[in-house]
């Protein structure tokens, strides 16, 4: 599983021409599911992103000293299955490292449930439509989590 952290001022995602989520002051989550996840990673990321420190702290003295919990801050998660696009070969991208799409959905949809398990604000895009997402990057911060670095062990090693 990849995901890459936005911390924003605000965001939003449209489908169609028409708004289906959108947070103010948060992060923005693109997310991604790589072809043999298992469930129990969902908890631990979920866990990770709530309570990284990306936000400063009020008196100034750090710029990455407050979490999404302590900030009562929203959330925004998308799918984006690119971003375990391979340019490795050729002129055009490879996806064959992302889960297939019964599987990622499902995993997506979990990965959601355990973020509403926290008493923050969860929005999100639309599963496999073609999204237009709109942000303003705070900072800017982006930061790409991997399941692998918060259960190492678990998932395959990147080539």
């Amino acid at each position: 599983m990849r995901v890459l952290i936005q911390r924003v001022s605000r965001a939003a995602v449209h489908v169609d021409g028409r708004q289906v989520g959108a947070i103010q002051r948060g992060y923005l989550l693109l997310v991604a599911i790589r072809e043999g996840d298992e469930p129990e990673l969902l908890e631990p990321m979920a866990r990770k992103i709530v309570n990284l420190r990306l936000f400063p702290d009020p008196e100034g003295r750090s710029h990455f000293n407050r979490s999404l919990l302590e900030e009562k801050a929203d959330l925004l998660v998308v799918s984006q299955f690119t971003l375990y696009g391979s340019c490795r070969k050729g002129r055009r991208p490879s996806f064959s490292d992302a889960a297939r799409p019964e599987k990622a959905e499902e995993m997506f949809n979990r990965f959601v449930q355990s973020l509403k398990t926290y008493p923050l604000r969860v929005e999100t895009g639309a599963f496999g439509a073609l999204m237009e997402v709109s942000l303003v990057n705070d900072g800017p911060v982006s930061l790409c989590l991997d399941s692998d670095e918060v259960l190492p062990g678990r998932g395959r090693d990147d080539p």
